[in-house]
Formats: C-alpha cells, sequence, structure tokens
C-alpha cells in the first residue's frame, strides 16, 4: 500500500499561515481567560496585574517567543514544496504544547495559584504569542 497518498501534503506556505493563525488564536484565547479573572479586581489591581502582563508579553515576544518563530519560520521554509501538514511544528513541541496545555488547564481549574498570579501570567504568554505570530505573517510572501 502506498501510505505517502495517506499524508495530508499541504504547500509549505500553508503551514505559515497554520503557524501564524495558531499563534494568534491562542494568544488571543489566553488573553480572553484573564480578561474574565479581572472583574474580581480594583482598579489599582487592574494596572498592575495588566502592565505586568503586557510588559512580560512583550519581553517574552521579543527575546524567547520571537526567536522561536524564526527558527519554524526557517525550519518551514527549508522543506520541499509540499510538505505534511502538522509539519507547522516540530514533534519535540507537540510534547511541550501537550505539557503546557494540561499545565494552564491544571492552574486553572485548582487553586494553586491565585487569580491575581495567574492573570498576569496569561496575559503575558497570550500577548507574546500573538506579537509573534506576526513574523509568520511577514513571512506570507
Amino acid at each position: 500500500m502506498n501510505y505517502s497518498r495517506l499524508r495530508p501534503a499541504v504547500n509549505r506556505k500553508w503551514l505559515i499561515i497554520i503557524s501564524a493563525l495558531m499563534w494568534s488564536s491562542v494568544g488571543i484565547f489566553l488573553n480572553i481567560l484573564a480578561y474574565n479573572w479581572l472583574n474580581s479586581f480594583n482598579n489599582t489591581q487592574l494596572i498592575i496585574i495588566i502592565s505586568i502582563g503586557l510588559l512580560a508579553g512583550w519581553v517574552i515576544a521579543q527575546f524567547g517567543f520571537g526567536n522561536i518563530a524564526n527558527k519554524n519560520i526557517d525550519r518551514i521554509l527549508a522543506y520541499p514544496k509540499d510538505v505534511c501538514v502538522f509539519a507547522f511544528q516540530e514533534w519535540k513541541s507537540y510534547i511541550l504544547i501537550i505539557f503546557m496545555m494540561s499545565l494552564g488547564v491544571f492552574l486553572r481549574t485548582t487553586d494553586l495559584l491565585p487569580k491575581y498570579l495567574l492573570a498576569p501570567m496569561y496575559i503575558g504568554i497570550g500577548t507574546a504569542l500573538f506579537l509573534a505570530s506576526f513574523k509568520y505573517y511577514r513571512n506570507l510572501n
């Protein structure tokens, strides 16, 4: 049997689009989760939480996720013209993604960390993912 026909192959440009949309949508999702927690804080706490989250997001985007996005883009562009649709991430990254999602669900559904600590973390990571996603959009020539 020819198993290569079962592989969902797409043009590598689609991998850039998928990556961009995934990073943007996860970033927005994390910020929406954090936003839903903010109604229990006073104005001073809101300013502090949002400021810390946005500053952390910018730093993480500049020095962390931006570099990861660049490496992913270089890897994707080095692929042959058509490649498996799931290759928009390295296989090792899928393990990290599963771990991070599980950790996020665990932290949200338990009271291990209070929302005033989770909110800036979610804003920071969400903002960083959203900002770094534009590196993918810029490569959609």
